[in-house]
């Protein structure tokens, strides 16, 4: 892994860990299928809005991992085969709704 700007990069994959001096969160959603070409453009999505709504940037990467997982997770259960990041894309919401449930 690899500090940037006061914040630790680690290595690629669905178990991603977002790390400060303070604090580590190792995600525990998604999966292999969403090793295709976009995910991390959509993740950066996620997290940029969840930004843009007011969340300081550790809380909205440990948002934004988890909920790009579990949008991914759900899919798999329906679609093992040909995940792609618009996919993730059209479940965020569904993934955001469930939580006020």
């Amino acid at each position: 892994s690899r500090v940037y700007g006061g914040h630790k990069k680690g290595p690629k994959g669905h178990q991603t860990v977002v790390a400060t001096a303070d604090h580590v969160y190792v995600n525990t959603t998604g999966n292999s299928a969403m090793a295709t070409a976009g995910m991390g453009d959509v993740l950066t999505g996620i997290i940029a809005a969840f930004i843009g709504q007011g969340l300081i940037a550790y809380e909205a990467a440990c948002l934004g991992v988890y909920c790009h997982g579990l949008a991914a997770d759900r899919l798999q259960k329906t679609m093992s085969i040909g995940l792609i990041a618009s996919d993730i894309c059209q479940e965020i919401p569904m993934v955001l709704a469930s939580f006020s449930k």
